[in-house]
């Protein structure tokens, strides 16, 4: 299986999720300005949408978005136990944390620290990131994973979008419970793993 990634980038999300099933990918690093694979090839010919992550299995087909490739990752591992089963309540509050980090987490952090942004609506984003934050902080309430107990593929989404706080500088002491339960996450040995791949991937 490959992984089509940038360092730095949700990319990382599935790439933790792959460590917590004991998934070993194949690392293949896109240049995300011009679009190029390490060959000079053109990366749109895998994934048109033009952006990281992209999954290839082995028969060629490919999935391009964070939250449906963890799911799909997950469902084929159900003995690992990082997704609850289909149909199930439980199911459901999983991937409603998918979407919320999909869509209030991951659509809110770039504009805070990436260049060419407008500064008023830097202001704007980090307002709306600083209201979704309290509403994690809130729900981590007494848990030690957005589930509860135990570690599931929406902390592996959440655990990549929350290492930008870092570039657009977002005090995580503000919430205690997110900045305790990202820690968490970073303990993790598949992360520290999926961290180390993409190094020496680099070096």
């Amino acid at each position: 299986m490959k992984l089509y990634y940038t360092k730095g980038t949700c990319s990382f999300a599935p790439h933790i999720a792959m460590r917590e099933l004991g998934i070993e990918p194949e690392l293949v690093a896109v240049n995300l300005m011009e679009k190029k694979l390490g060959d000079g090839s053109d990366f749109r010919t895998h994934n048109p949408k033009g952006y990281v992550p992209y999954v290839e299995m082995e028969d060629g087909t490919g999935l391009s978005e964070c939250g449906v490739i963890i799911q799909y990752l997950a469902d084929k591992h159900p003995e690992k136990g990082l997704i609850p089963a289909a149909g199930t309540p439980e199911r459901y509050k999983l991937m409603d944390w998918l979407s919320f980090i999909g869509s209030e987490l991951h659509k809110n952090l770039p504009p805070i620290f990436l260049p060419g942004i407008p500064d008023d609506y830097r202001e704007i984003a980090r307002k709306r990131l600083g209201a979704r934050l309290s509403y994690m902080n809130a729900e981590l309430e007494g848990k030690d994973y957005l589930m509860g107990d135990k570690f599931s593929a929406a902390d592996c989404y959440a655990a990549a979008i929350l290492n930008w706080t870092k570039p657009a500088k977002v005090d995580l002491s503000a919430y205690p419970n997110v900045a305790a339960y990202y820690e968490r996450c970073c303990a993790r040995d598949s992360v520290k793993a999926a961290h180390a791949a993409e190094e020496a991937a680099a070096a």
